[in-house]
């Protein structure tokens, strides 16, 4: 798995105008390649009546995923400038939609790739992007005595605390970076005088 990726920081529109023509990018942050295609015919029925809606997606952490469309415009002048805006800025798991409602002015083809490719970029400028980076899922089991003082511990020391359970004992999940583990482990221990129980869960992506 990659250590860490950088995505959108949330879903939204930004539009432009040039030399008539309207180029509204609308992006969304998308965890499958379904959910990016759910996106896309969304966008697609809402502006049904514009001239093209062109797309370009990547998902996976390492871009395995990587898909764009022209929607009748010249081939290679709209979804290949907007996946390449994407792939430079580094960004995955996130979906672009341009939508052009034409003005009556042609651009030709280099204008045409400026205004998809720049349409992306001023979006992702706009909405701006957050970097996510691989940890393990951990779960700490505490009796209620020490539960409080150790949550309070934990959120004053940076970690991502994901859940709190209460039963008999009291469950917190939280996050790590896996380089942290051992020190994380040493830490609890002397915090809990050695009662709390560590368990490693899988690996997920997230802020930490």
């Amino acid at each position: 798995m990659q250590e860490q990726y950088r995505t959108v920081a949330r879903g939204g529109v930004h539009e432009l105008e040039i030399n008539k023509s309207r180029f509204r990018c609308a992006l969304a942050p998308a965890a499958t390649e379904e959910e990016a295609q759910a996106f896309v015919q969304r966008i697609r029925k809402e502006h049904s009546t514009a001239t093209h809606n062109c797309f370009a997606y990547v998902i996976g952490a390492d871009g395995g995923v990587q898909k764009s469309s022209d929607d009748g415009e010249p081939g290679g002048t709209a979804g290949v400038p907007m996946l390449q805006m994407l792939l430079r800025r580094e960004v995955r798991y996130v979906v672009a939609v341009v939508t052009r409602y034409y003005g009556g002015v042609k651009l030709g083809a280099g204008g045409l790739i400026r205004a998809y490719g720049g349409a992306v970029g001023e979006a992702l400028d706009a909405l701006g992007t957050v970097t996510r980076t691989r940890f393990r899922l951990a779960t700490v089991t505490v009796d209620h005595q020490r539960a409080g003082k150790l949550e309070n511990d934990l959120r004053a020391t940076g970690r991502q605390v994901r859940d709190v359970r209460y039963a008999a004992e009291v469950t917190l999940e939280i996050g790590l970076p896996e380089a942290e583990v051992d020190a994380f482990r040493d830490w609890l221990a002397d915090a809990t005088a050695g009662t709390a129980v560590l368990e490693l869960g899988g690996e997920a992506y997230g802020t930490v």
